[in-house]
């Protein structure tokens, strides 16, 4: 295919700020349709990119003339969405989490293969240039063994992101499931697995709902905090911070420790990977700054998916990458829940 026609079902955030216009900018991709409950969202966007306009999502699945679809709606419709658009022959590119269940993780990925669509799930952390910098510093054995992590991620909450604002989907239980674990969780656990290339083996955790409310005033029924403790298949020990209640500014930050020196990614205003090596050596790496709510960059997830389909290879963030990490996530809210250290079953059969 030269030039892959998008249909987006969700005109939210994360559609208008980063797959919309990224698909428009790509050379091979185009915004062909739109689909949203809201007829004059809906209408409206799809003006700006010359796109056709739906409130019904099914209805524009229809559309033969729509090669992929991105799925950019509250986490509990990511999978019934997803197994309908991959049924009606269009590859998918679904924002994580990928699912809310395990179960409904699986049939995503069992429908991809079924009926040979691409399926990739929205993990932008491994494409930013710090990142991708920092893996070939890893990758190149140079810092020696891995032993232990640290990673963050913590603003300010959804509110300020979210076109509904305070009245987001992101509080609502029943459309969210989870919290800010589903929301930056899933990009940190993906993004160390990925650098490390390991698997995590066990977790505890601590999440809970410590400071947002609703509109009501009451708190909302989904973690505002957690505190992975996690261990890998290799013994790498490491933890992860999480935060919708950091009120000024934001952290989006990974401290890796290895026997020869230490990898900082996002810990400098003016360099966002620097390596302190054990025998007084330093590389100071400006490669880019790491994307924020207050800072968009490109994320490089449309490009990846776009080159995918044209080339027919599997994409670097598929079903499976997609479902390990969500695995880990609900591990963790089982073991926060039962107040105990929970191992991680990373079969995904």
């Amino acid at each position: 295919m030269s030039i892959i026609r998008y249909g987006i079902i969700g005109a939210g955030a994360i559609a208008q700020r980063r797959h919309m216009p990224e698909a428009h900018a790509h050379a091979h991709s185009t915004v062909a349709a739109i689909a949203d409950p809201s007829e004059g969202r809906a209408e409206a966007i799809a003006q700006t990119y010359g796109a056709r306009p739906y409130t019904d999502y099914k209805a524009m699945l229809q559309d033969e003339d729509i090669d992929a679809v991105v799925v950019a709606c509250p986490n509990a419709y990511h999978a019934p969405m997803t197994i309908a658009a991959l049924e009606a022959g269009k590859h998918v590119l679904c924002e994580k989490p990928m699912a809310t269940t395990r179960e409904d993780a699986r049939k995503m990925i069992a429908t991809a293969e079924r009926t040979k669509r691409h399926l990739m799930i929205a993990m932008n952390q491994r494409f930013m240039p710090a990142h991708i910098t920092a893996k070939r510093i890893l990758d190149s054995g140079r810092l020696g063994k891995v032993l232990t992590f640290r990673t963050a991620f913590k603003h300010g909450g959804p509110e300020a992101w979210s076109v509904d604002g305070s009245k987001s989907w992101f509080f609502d239980a029943t459309a969210a499931f989870m919290g800010v674990t589903g929301d930056l969780g899933v990009h940190k656990v993906d993004l160390v697995r990925w650098l490390l290339g390991d698997e995590f083996s066990e977790v505890s955790a601590a999440i809970e709902t410590l400071d947002k409310t609703g509109p009501d005033g009451k708190p909302i029924g989904l973690d505002d905090n957690a505190f992975l403790t996690l261990r890998t298949a290799s013994n790498v020990l490491g933890t992860v911070n999480l935060s919708w209640t950091t009120y000024s500014g934001e952290e989006n930050d990974t401290v890796i420790y290895c026997t020869n020196g230490v990898l900082k990614i996002g810990t400098d205003p003016d360099f966002a990977v620097t390596v302190d090596y054990r025998n007084g050596d330093r590389e100071l790496h400006k490669v880019g700054a790491l994307a924020t709510n207050d800072s968009q960059v490109a994320s490089g997830v449309i490009d990846a998916f776009t080159e995918a389909i044209r080339t027919d290879r599997t994409p670097e963030v598929d079903g499976t990458e997609g479902y390990r990490c969500l695995n880990v996530i609900l591990t963790a809210m089982e073991s926060a829940k039962a107040h105990k250290v929970t191992p991680i079953d990373n079969n995904v059969t």
